[in-house]
């Protein structure tokens, strides 16, 4: 997409510049994988028996390992890639965890590792229209992020997404790519879901559709991603707000302080250990009450957006 600076009543182009080395966009992407995507840097070019992966990171809130390669070959397949990493990290676990306490100075064990919700982003500034075409599956633990950079000195990433139409599994049976699925799982809202008592679950989905919808609307650059058992909205690498699936009900938790004035009767001041910076929760089972929940969503996107990680 052309970037453009406003210069009095005119449009100015900002060209878009190539990285004069590949180790450039990796070295600046590592340095901010917690503003970008809220990750945990953990080890760049990590050997792995006689493999290296790029960048080891880690997800605190998914409590899974994230691998990042930066794309340079544009011929290859992504799923042959993609998997292949897996199988690689999910064939050598311990030495993954050994790799973060390390650099981390951290106790990490195997039990508090969610092995189901560990995924592969790749990195370019280009992905071919079959690259990411091959993503076209509902449960694919792949993400293409294509970047920019530009000389004002901006760089931008953005997800590439294709629609999902059939699951992995119905066109790829034995070899590598069924046996990482065994362990890892992508989470979708059909997932969540479950969780909602069956008379309830048309509404429960109804009002989640017209939330994400207006969320989405608050600023483009707000990201969803679906975990095991929450959906998280961020912005700048930062949550500021989880959804929980209840039996017939909706609850979000936010990340806005105690001294939140206009709570409305729909939410109330959480009792949380200190610390926690998710102080009000609101539960929601009517539509009636969701413009009353995204305006407090938007009060908790506006605090991250203006006052960071405090």
């Amino acid at each position: 997409m052309p970037l453009y600076r406003i210069d009095g009543k005119k449009l100015k182009s900002i060209k878009e510049k190539s990285f004069s080395l590949e180790k450039d966009l990796q070295k600046i992407t590592e340095d901010n994988l917690d503003i970008l995507f809220g990750l945990e840097f953990v080890q760049t070019e990590f050997q792995l028996n006689s493999r290296f992966i790029d960048t080891l990171a880690f997800n605190p809130e998914t409590r899974a390992f994230v691998i990042i390669e930066y794309k340079k070959d544009k011929s290859l397949s992504v799923i042959d890639q993609g998997y292949a990493y897996l199988s690689l990290m999910l064939s050598n676990k311990g030495e993954c965890i050994l790799e973060y306490n390390e650099q981390k100075d951290k106790t990490l064990h195997r039990k508090d590792i969610d092995w189901t919700q560990s995924k592969v982003m790749f990195i370019s500034p280009y992905f071919t229209p079959y690259q990411v075409e091959a993503i076209n599956f509902k449960d694919l633990p792949i993400e293409l992020w294509e970047v920019g950079f530009y000389e004002n000195q901006t760089i931008s990433y953005a997800q590439r997404k294709s629609v999902e139409k059939v699951s992995i599994k119905e066109i790829s049976k034995g070899g590598i790519i069924e046996s990482v699925s065994k362990e890892v799982k992508k989470y979708t809202l059909e997932d969540h879901l479950q969780s909602v008592r069956g008379d309830h679950r048309d509404i429960i989905k109804d009002i989640f559709i017209s939330l994400d919808d207006q969320i989405t609307e608050i600023d483009n650059d707000i990201k969803q991603e679906i975990g095991k058992s929450t959906i998280y909205y961020k912005i700048s690498g930062l949550t500021f707000a989880y959804f929980w699936f209840q039996k017939t009900q909706l609850s979000i938790d936010l990340r806005l302080p105690k001294s939140t004035k206009e709570l409305y009767g729909i939410a109330i001041i959480r009792d949380l250990k200190e610390g926690d910076p998710f102080c009000v929760n609101v539960k929601i089972s009517l539509s009636k009450d969701i413009n009353r929940a995204v305006e407090l969503i938007r009060q908790a996107y506006e605090n991250v957006v203006s006052n960071g990680s405090k």
